[in-house]
């Protein structure tokens, strides 16, 4: 009986570290977008800083972190000059850059796009070097 219940459990953790692991990406890197450079993540898809984030903390989370996605980082990322990996409210990991959280913006659809920039009444930045 324990068999039957133990399996589908561990079954279920394997999933989900799993898709976990698959989340995390590699450190940003520089790109070109209308606005000049921009920090982008490893698809070209610009990144954005938020202004109620405080320094290494996170405020975007729940349905924010949905339109938002944190650039997540790898357990055991080496953060490069400038970055940072901050932790978020769930325990995950997320690259920062100079203490300010890195997210993506789901109406973004292609590499250059900044449709975020000034989105929220100026809240939400192009991530710049």
């Amino acid at each position: 009986m324990l068999n039957s219940f133990v399996r589908p459990m561990l079954l279920a953790l394997a999933v989900v570290g799993t898709a976990t692991a698959a989340l995390a990406a590699p450190p940003p890197k520089m790109g070109e977008t209308a606005k000049g450079k921009a920090l982008v993540d490893a698809k070209g898809m610009t990144l954005y800083t938020f202004a109620k984030d405080s320094d290494g903390k996170s405020a975007c989370n729940g349905p924010c972190a949905t339109n938002w996605p944190p650039l997540m980082a790898d357990a055991g990322a080496k953060p490069e000059a400038g970055y940072t990996i901050v932790t978020r409210d769930d325990g995950s990991k997320q690259w920062a850059y100079k203490g300010k959280p890195l997210y993506t913006w789901v109406k973004d659809s292609k590499p250059g796009d900044i449709t975020g920039d000034g989105f929220l009444n100026g809240a939400w930045h192009i991530a710049a070097p």
